[in-house]
């Protein structure tokens, strides 16, 4: 039998594993996990439920449609108040005033005035128009009831039965009858539901116009916007455009960049603000990288300009709300207000907007034009909308040259002393010698007396680059060739006579032309435009070509106008109209007149005159007839004045009447027993008097002959 041996001390090395005690660990259960409160519980599903895109979604929804409904209340009732009052005219006068715009306030003002008359007329109206309402009702009732009486004596004789004669007053009461029953069948209905309908049109409206806070728009909408132009977002765009000397400053400074930045004034359709440049950076290198400041700012490359103003190291930025430039500008004002007349010397034509949203208006007083551009941008429309300003103005007298000839000038034929209008070299011809009678008209007045006022005479010639081209020359002795920039072409030098001289006797050289170059726009007619505007172009070189090498140095460039999108905006170069203080050029955004609207506005026009007959070719081989010429000149009208006459002659034929004088017309006259007379103070010709005289002539020679 074995026995256990109990050890009295402890050992003193460790147990190996095969020694070792097996040593078991009992791990007591975890406590049972505390149960999460209701109110937690809740909270959390109440704010999962909250935050959830869905939610998010249909509570932009519901604000949306009902602001829309309420934002569309407001716009209908600021649009009848309006129309109702004369609020709109006087914010218009507000801002011409702060703007220092007089001339515009004061215009604004007469319309205000003529809007007060017009309602006081309507409102004295009112006073008698109830009377005279029950007495149209009671005559129109007692007619209405004589004339079925009468059909029904009518009905009765032909039927033989007596009560035939009440048959159609009993028809027409029955008839009223289901109208008023049909009135009382609809009448509920519609009670019910014609407030739902005017919530329908408020909302339509209120949608329409965006009119809800941006968080509240739908995504598309929010996305399209673009970022609100804040200080902060304009200094980043600024650090990152890329010019070392530039981010490195921005760092550097203690305000993060603020520092550089003017205050951030609304533009019209965007914003404005003035960037002081730091040392060292050069306002070029801005410039020349508009794009990415653009992108920067989260706009596209049309939507910034950049300008310099008169301050040194100083940029002026103009950013666009988002898509506004792609917004049409409202009609012309020659097309809304059919009172509006025109003055040469002292009026400027209403041309468009600039990019704050002011009116740009231009005045045509003794400057020479010149408008060019890629074809189909809009040149002839812009350039057709100065003269129909003008032709408002009835002194002015024209002188037309349509080297396309696809009809777009035809609304001045009877209002345009010559209008040619085709493109074949011929037409080229005709067009030079019309512009070389302009130069005899001119010279003619140059050698008048001193203090002689002669009336406008504007010289233009559309798509004048084909003048430019044109490779015909002269026939016999004048070998000269029509077109060409040399000393010896026609057209050119006869455009260079009228911008050398003709400004200073109101003789006039107006052009527009297309994608110019050097060949087909000469250096020196280029540079005799005193108004100079360009529509998109394709290179720097060719905007220099269009404005000027100072205009493109400021800050136009009419080349980075989009092709077809910008169609109708214009860079203008003139001292002709507004231009903000220390820039060169400004960009304006052209009112559109199409055809129909251009001959209601010519057709005002001739109103305006005694009558004009259109030359439509210039043929000086034909032997001339003073008398005849006489007739033709006056037109339709009764009796013409006798200088406007002469002027008349002279555009007619300047080689025949261009030296004419009154003693000749009055020798002419007073040998055919038509002399001129005074009436209300001032010498006339009488078209009956030349009628008269042109008829016995010919039956004197008639006689002769027989």
């Amino acid at each position: 039998m074995s026995e256990n041996v109990v050890h009295l001390h402890k050992p003193t090395d460790p147990p190996t594993a095969d020694t070792a005690p097996t040593v078991l660990t009992v791990v007591p259960d975890a406590p049972p996990a505390r149960p999460v409160p209701l109110w937690v519980r809740s909270g959390r599903a109440v704010k999962t439920v909250a935050t959830h895109e869905t939610t998010r979604a249909t509570v932009r929804a519901a604000a949306r449609h009902g602001l829309y409904t309420f934002n569309g209340g407001r716009i209908v009732a600021r649009r009848a108040w309006d129309g109702r009052t004369g609020s709109r005219y006087e914010r218009m006068i507000r801002a011409a005033e702060a703007a220092g715009n007089l001339e515009a306030a004061e215009e604004w003002e007469e319309r205000l005035q003529r809007f007060r008359a017009a309602r006081h007329h309507r409102r004295m109206d009112l006073l008698h128009s109830p009377v005279d309402a029950a007495k149209g009702v009671a005559v129109g009732a007692g007619m209405s009831v004589g004339v079925l009486v009468a059909l029904g004596v009518v009905m009765a004789i032909s039927t033989g039965h007596v009560g035939d004669v009440i048959t159609p007053l009993s028809a027409t009461v029955d008839f009223i009858a289901l109208l008023i029953r049909i009135v009382q069948v609809v009448w509920g209905p519609a009670l019910s539901i014609g407030p739902f309908l005017a919530l329908l049109a408020l909302w339509s409206v209120g949608r329409k116009q965006h009119a809800a806070p941006n968080w509240a728009l739908p995504a598309n909408v929010r996305n399209s916007e673009g970022e609100p132009i804040t200080p902060s977002i304009v200094v980043k765009a600024l650090r990152d455009l890329g010019v070392p000397t530039l981010r490195n400053a921005i760092k550097e400074m203690g305000d993060a960049g603020a520092s550089m930045l003017g205050p951030i004034r609304i533009a019209g359709c965007g914003v404005e603000v003035d960037v002081t440049l730091p040392s060292g950076v050069s306002t070029v290198e801005v410039q020349n990288r508009r794009r990415k400041l653009a992108e920067n700012l989260t706009r596209h490359e049309h939507e910034v300009f950049i300008t310099l103003p008169q301050a040194a190291r100083t940029v002026r930025l103009w950013i666009a709300d988002s898509g506004a430039l792609d917004e049409p500008i409202g009609p012309s004002p020659l097309v809304t207000d059919d009172t509006m007349t025109a003055d040469y010397t002292k009026g400027k034509a209403p041309w468009g907007q600039d990019l704050r949203g002011d009116a740009a208006a231009l005045s045509l007083y003794q400057r020479h034009l010149l408008i060019t551009g890629l074809s189909n941008q809009g040149k002839t429309v812009a350039l057709r909308s100065l003269a129909l300003w003008l032709s408002l103005d009835k002194s002015v007298q024209f002188l037309m040259g349509d080297l396309k000839g696809a009809g777009d000038w035809n609304m001045f034929d009877g209002l345009a002393t010559t209008l040619i209008q085709g493109p074949t070299d011929e037409h080229v011809i005709q067009v030079t010698e019309m512009v070389e009678g302009a130069v005899d008209e001119m010279n003619r007045r140059l050698q008048a007396p001193p203090g002689t006022v002669f009336p406008p005479l504007i010289v233009l010639v559309d798509e004048a680059q084909v003048a430019f081209m044109c490779p015909a020359k002269g026939t016999g002795k004048d070998k000269r060739p029509y077109g060409g920039a040399k000393a010896d072409s026609r057209y050119f030098m006869a455009v260079r006579k009228i911008h050398n001289q003709g400004r200073a006797v109101n003789v006039l050289m107006w052009q527009g032309t297309q994608d110019p170059t050097n060949e087909n726009l000469p250096k020196l007619v280029r540079e005799g435009a005193h108004t100079r505007a360009s529509l998109a172009l394709g290179t720097e070189s060719q905007a220099r070509m269009a404005l000027g090498d100072k205009a493109v140095d400021g800050g136009a460039a009419p080349n980075l106008l989009r092709p077809g999108l910008d169609r109708g905006t214009l860079v203008v170069a003139s001292d002709g109209i507004s231009i903000p203080a220390g820039q060169s050029s400004i960009t304006v955004r052209t009112h559109y007149i199409d055809d129909d609207a251009a001959k209601a506005i010519t057709d005002r026009a001739k109103a305006l005159r005694d009558g004009v007959t259109t030359l439509h070719a210039i043929d000086r081989s034909v032997e001339h007839d003073p008398l005849a010429d006489i007739a033709a000149v006056i037109g339709d009208a009764p009796r013409v004045r006798t200088k406007d006459v002469l002027a008349r002659l002279s555009a007619r034929n300047g080689n025949a009447y261009g030296d004419w004088s009154f003693l000749d017309l009055k020798r002419v006259l007073d040998d055919a027993d038509a002399g001129p007379y005074k009436s209300d103070g001032v010498m006339v010709v009488s078209r009956d008097r030349v009628a008269r005289a042109l008829t016995n002539r010919d039956t004197e020679g008639s006689a002769s002959v027989e």
